[in-house]
């Protein structure tokens, strides 16, 4: 058997804890081969995509990305159902643990389904091809005349049927089908896919039971919390543990080293001061009454205004040229009498997800054992056997809900900080950061400057395009001397500009990395589709025309962006969701006194997103009254969970756009909790309209992050068509206006 496999059901069931009985099937599938591969031949292989079948019908999906409120353990598990012909009652997720057999679980860029669906679906089919052979064989009758509905395989001469319960025992003795001979049903067929899917999880999310990371309890487990460093890469010099010792429930406070990770392949640990306590919040009254010198380094200077500031001024001159330049912008600029220039600025940000980073873990000899909110637990592993000096086949790491993550909790550090501690006090230990540790202490967001020019022929065509960006990269936090933006960061939503020009030239500017940087939701395309989309906005006026009108003219003939990807980018896709936009919103229509629209298009992890928000401005406040968004994102798995995730995006980038602001002083963040770091409130929702385009021959792409970058610019735009007033720098606090 070449590409599915059964699995030596005794091994499984004590891997995973299922009831015992019925057919199990799996795969292995890497994202560098999406292809299903060999699976080993003994009996202890337990793979990274299952199902597993019982007596009683009761059908269990193995989920091997993580659940942290996008719906991907309901998406995934409704494809494997739609190709078995599953009745959806009988369907149970069970979340996988981490580990290499699943292939990648690192559960972000938006490429969960993306990568997965289709490996789902053939899991589905294949069980689903297995039991009508079972049948075909009880009945005599040629395979042929047996279908699959509902549960049941069905005789279609006689209409006898067989509950697939009853056939377990027999279709786990037919051999499993090749991948090749696996044949999937016709988008028209879909049962699940495609349609409204309320939640797998939703009873548990909504009545408590659902278990977080920070729910988890083993026994004789202790609490800690850690006094990290102020200050970036600080260390500690010495400290007075006296009065922490003396409070109660306080059991042990030790110095925890920082964990420095090899180049290129760990984010680490801060380190600092840990306290050890019989709950939490022993241990953070403990934290709180430590004195800690604190030995400081090259980032205790940081001032993140002046940073900003000189990122601002650097933009205005030359930067290094970025490959996907052309043409010859400084003739273009020479010869045109009218030229638009503008400067944008995104601040610092933090991803403060509701559920604040924490982990629990158990040091034992040769083994480690984790209970985690983790949207990378393969990374986790990898640091911890680095660190820890332990077999990577010891560790375990157990996957909990996340209540939220935005790429905060892809990176492992409160992990290892966890397992550092257990191994200490030789015993369980929950690691509970506060939200000041979480918004202090984390990977930002970067800081960004964007400056842009074009030049205008008398015939009110752009005829030369010159953009000049710089941000510290993602990279610095795990490879020195990364002064530049990288590759892959420019390439969301600054080298593929949508726009047909002439003329075009992308430059870089250096911008050293004086915080710990990481990805946020949507991440370097917040601050593209920002500068672009606004500055098409200013050119729209400078031409006076229609914003709608003119973002379609630029975007020019019908065309392929990036060609040799696997998911092209086709400007006519992104044209239709803007017109789609324009309807659903009534574009153009008459609007109450100091009212405005304002529209962005943008295209980020292969899916074309328009958005229009209606603001109201009323002595110089704004309010949402509307926000209206499309998205094609080919297939859509789950059209419940998809505009979830939109009306989430939504609220994510107004939170962004009115409040988010990261600041320092003498290297030290300046913000603490949600009464400094603000998001905007009940109060504050406006009326969202999602549409979804009806692309379902097209392959799917990603949801959770392309409905985040549009938000901002339309927002800034509808401010400007209420009130004529520009927003060029983020957020709007800084403008008066919230």
């Amino acid at each position: 058997m070449k590409s599915l496999q059964k699995i030596d059901r005794r091994n499984f069931v004590k891997l995973l804890g299922l009831a015992s009985g019925g057919i199990i099937i799996g795969c292995n599938i890497t994202d560098t081969d999406k292809k299903f591969k060999p699976v080993s031949n003994n009996n202890s292989f337990s793979p990274n995509l299952f199902l597993h079948i019982q007596k009683d019908g009761n059908t269990t999906i193995i989920a091997s990305r993580s659940e942290m409120g996008q719906g991907i353990r309901t998406s995934l598990a409704s494809a494997i159902a739609d190709e078995l012909e599953a009745d959806w009652q009988y369907i149970s997720v069970k979340q996988a643990i981490g580990h290499e057999k699943y292939g990648n679980q690192n559960t972000d860029g938006s490429r969960s389904v993306r990568t997965l669906l289709t490996p789902m679906r053939k899991i589905g089919a294949a069980a689903k091809m297995m039991l009508i052979t079972a049948a075909a064989k009880k009945w005599s009758v040629p395979v042929n005349t047996c279908i699959a509905e509902n549960h049941f395989i069905i005789n279609t001469n006689t209409k006898e049927r067989f509950f697939y319960g009853d056939l377990v025992a027999d279709a786990s003795k037919i051999p499993l089908p090749a991948s090749d001979k696996i044949t999937l049903k016709n988008t028209s067929d879909f049962k699940f896919i495609g349609k409204k899917l309320t939640s797998i999880d939703i009873h548990d999310f909504t009545n408590g039971t659902a278990k977080y990371g920070i729910d988890i309890r083993l026994p004789n487990m202790k609490f800690a919390a850690i006094a990290r460093p102020p200050v970036t890469f600080a260390s500690v010099m010495n400290f007075d543990k006296t009065a922490t010792e003396n409070t109660k429930d306080v059991v042990d406070v030790f110095e925890l080293k920082r964990l420095t990770p090899p180049l290129g392949k760990f984010f680490g640990m801060l380190g600092g001061v840990a306290v050890v306590a019989n709950n939490t919040w022993a241990a953070f009254q403990g934290k709180e009454s430590l004195k800690i010198d604190w030995k400081t380094e090259r980032s205790k200077e940081f001032d993140s205004e002046e940073y900003i500031d000189e990122l601002q001024k650097r933009v205005l001159t030359s930067g290094k040229v970025v490959p996907g330049s052309y043409g010859n912008v400084r003739n273009a600029f020479g010869e045109s009498d009218k030229i638009i220039e503008a400067s944008y600025s995104v601040p610092f940000l933090v991803h403060a997800p509701m559920e604040v980073p924490n982990a629990t873990a158990w040091f034992k000899e040769q083994t480690i054992e984790v209970w985690a909110p983790v949207q990378d637990p393969q990374t986790a592993r990898n640091e911890l056997s680095h660190f820890f000096k332990i077999p990577i086949e010891n560790i375990t790491i157990h996957i909990t809900f996340l209540g939220g993550g935005f790429g905060r909790k892809s990176k492992s550090d409160f992990v290892v900080e966890a397992v550092a501690i257990s191994k200490k006090i030789k015993a369980p230990v929950q690691v509970v950061w506060s939200r000041e540790d979480d918004i202090k202490h984390s990977f930002y967001h970067a800081t960004s400057a964007q400056y842009i020019k074009a030049s205008i022929s008398n015939e009110n065509k752009v005829t030369g395009w010159l953009q000049r960006v710089g941000f510290p990269s993602i990279v610095s936090s795990f490879k020195p001397y990364s002064d530049y933006a990288s590759g892959f960061e420019l390439n969301q939503g600054f080298t593929n500009n949508p726009y047909q020009l002439t003329n075009f030239r992308l430059e870089n500017v250096k911008a050293i990395a004086p915080l710990r940087i990481g990805w946020m939701r949507s991440v370097v395309h917040i601050h593209s589709a920002f500068g672009n989309n606004c500055f098409v906005d200013e050119l729209a006026d400078a031409v006076k025309k229609d914003p709608v009108e003119f973002h379609i003219e630029l975007l020019g003939k019908n065309r392929i962006v990036n060609g040799k990807s696997k998911f092209p980018f086709n400007t006519k896709r992104l044209k239709d969701v803007l017109k789609a936009t324009a309807k659903m919103a009534d574009w153009g229509k008459k609007l109450p006194k100091n009212h405005g629209m304002g529209v962005a298009i943008h295209y980020s992890f292969y899916s074309y997103v328009a958005t229009i928000v209606e603001v109201a401005v009323k002595e110089n406040k704004v309010k949402i009254e509307n926000i209206w968004t499309t998205i094609d994102c080919g297939l859509a798995l789950n059209k419940d969970a998809i505009t979830s995730q939109l009306e989430g995006a939504a609220i994510f980038g107004m939170s962004l756009t009115f409040f988010g602001e990261i600041t320092t002083k003498n290297g030290a963040v300046e913000q603490h909790n949600f009464f400094d770091y603000k998001m905007v409130r009940m109060k504050d929702n406006p009326n969202i309209e999602i549409k979804i385009m009806d692309k379902m021959e097209e392959p799917p792409t990603g949801v959770g992050e392309p409905g985040v970058p549009v938000i901002a610019p339309a927002i800034c735009n509808a401010i400007f068509n209420a009130t004529n007033k520009r927003i060029r720098t983020l957020p709007l606090t800084k403008s008066g206006m919230v």
